[in-house]
């Protein structure tokens, strides 16, 4: 009777492990889930800061719903606009890409703008060190006499001295700063 009880005990056991294992299933479906959304996140920002004609001149930005990636910002040329959604298509998890970049109209006056604004927030020595590096961390995006500055700084200060010099940069219209203050892990 023994023999039967041990093996009636491991069955059960198994039966427990087992029904556990069924029930945290669906568990590690979603976390699988989110760690794939957050390797599809990582993996769009990568894409899209690679496009070779990508500059401090254009703003991209984008949500990820589960497999659906959707773009959005403003680029002074439409070849930017397809080979972001081109290069996000490619990700590995990414089943649908809703591209809602807008391509800015070409102006020569914004061009002087755009030189003019880069010069007066680049050039401040309290924003220098903006400059550093392949990627700027300030954006400047002119439409139609308009500018909206993007992106992210170190602190408020910097962020009112962006806005200021932005400001006094002549024949601009308006002035949007939408630049926000970097948080610390």
């Amino acid at each position: 009777m023994s023999k039967i009880s041990n093996r009636i005990r491991g069955a059960l056991l198994a039966a427990v492990v087992l029904g556990a294992a069924a029930v945290g299933a669906p568990g590690f479906a979603q976390s699988k889930s989110a760690f794939d959304q957050t390797n599809i996140v990582r993996e769009v920002r990568h894409e899209l800061v690679q496009i070779p004609w990508y500059s401090v001149f254009d703003n991209l930005y984008y949500s990820v719903n589960g497999s659906v990636v959707t773009l959005n910002g403003q680029v002074r040329n439409g070849d930017i606009k397809d080979e972001a959604e081109s290069a996000v298509k490619g990700i590995a998890g990414v089943t649908k890409v809703v591209n809602n970049i807008e391509i800015l109209p070409a102006s020569p006056m914004d061009d002087q703008i755009r030189t003019a604004e880069y010069r007066a927030i680049y050039n401040e020595p309290e924003l220098e060190r903006y400059a550093e590096g392949i990627l700027r961390n300030i954006h400047i995006v002119v439409d139609q006499g308009h500018v909206t500055l993007e992106g992210t700084v170190d602190n408020q200060s910097d962020k009112n001295v962006a806005g200021i010099r932005a400001n006094g940069v002549p024949d601009v219209f308006s002035v949007t700063n939408n630049l926000q203050i970097q948080t610390s892990h």
